[in-house]
């Protein structure tokens, strides 16, 4: 199987897609303490476009949605055999050029919508929206345990250097409100702080002589050519942008 896509899974398995040299479209869950043989494998279909892996670890559900394909596959993933269990599918018309997921927050948990799709078509985007019938109005426990929010477990630098971190979660019960005032902290270094520090004075060398005059006339005809550069490159970029508005306008 050569792998396309890999999501993790909850239970800390790999879910990959991808095909075999029979380009047969294969969905594999993989331990990975071994890579040798995945724990399950199994055979989709045919067809050439790429698999797109959308899990929910809150349901652990994975979502497959190929490329110029018309229909979204959706499995559970369990912690025993045959660890892999095919659910539904979901079937549309038109076949879809990409695909987009809504994060669990972004959800109406008022209607029990478990998942949102972005279809994208060929001149707009179009929502899917999965939800699970239920007769109560209350909020469903079983179906928004507290998920993964905003706000990160660990900055940039903390994980440059190694740490980890559980995903910092959030419950729905209220429905999601994000924070009126979230601070944004930007690490920026200045240059001046890492400078090295003045020395003592030296004497004039040679080296700080001024630039003799054939040498600044050297500097200026270079500076003049840089710039017959960007202005040749600039009218370039003006002429490929006329071509493509003169192709935008011809396909509309």
């Amino acid at each position: 199987m050569r792998p396309m896509r890999a999501v993790f899974t909850r239970q800390g398995h790999i879910f990959t897609t991808g095909f075999t040299r029979m380009s047969q479209r294969e969905l594999g869950l993989w331990d990975p303490n071994n890579f040798e043989e995945p724990v399950a494998l199994q055979e989709m279909d045919t067809s050439n476009g790429v698999l797109l892996p959308f899990y929910d670890p809150d349901s652990s559900i994975v979502y497959l949605c190929g490329k110029g394909d018309s229909s979204i596959r959706y499995f559970e993933i369990t912690e025993e055999p045959p660890f892999v269990h095919y659910l539904n599918t979901f079937s549309s018309k038109e076949p879809q050029r990409g695909m987009g997921f809504m994060p669990k927050r972004g959800l109406d948990v008022s209607k029990c919508e478990i998942a949102r799709f972005y279809k994208l078509h060929e001149r707009k985007c179009e929502p899917i929206i999965m939800t699970v019938p239920r007769k109560s109005d209350l909020f469903q426990d079983d179906l928004y345990p507290d998920t993964p929010g905003p706000e990160p477990a660990l900055e940039a630098d903390e994980w440059l250097s190694g740490q980890d971190a559980e995903p910092v979660l959030i419950s729905l019960r209220d429905g999601y409100m994000p924070p009126k005032h979230r601070e944004l902290r930007v690490t920026k270094r200045n240059i001046l702080d890492v400078r090295p520090p003045p020395g003592p004075r030296r004497s004039q060398s040679a080296s700080d002589a001024p630039l003799s005059q054939h040498t600044l006339e050297t500097l200026l005809e270079e500076i003049k050519a840089l710039r017959e550069q960007v202005q040749a490159q600039e009218q370039r970029i003006t002429s490929l942008e006329n071509m493509l508005c003169e192709l935008v306008d011809g396909t509309d």
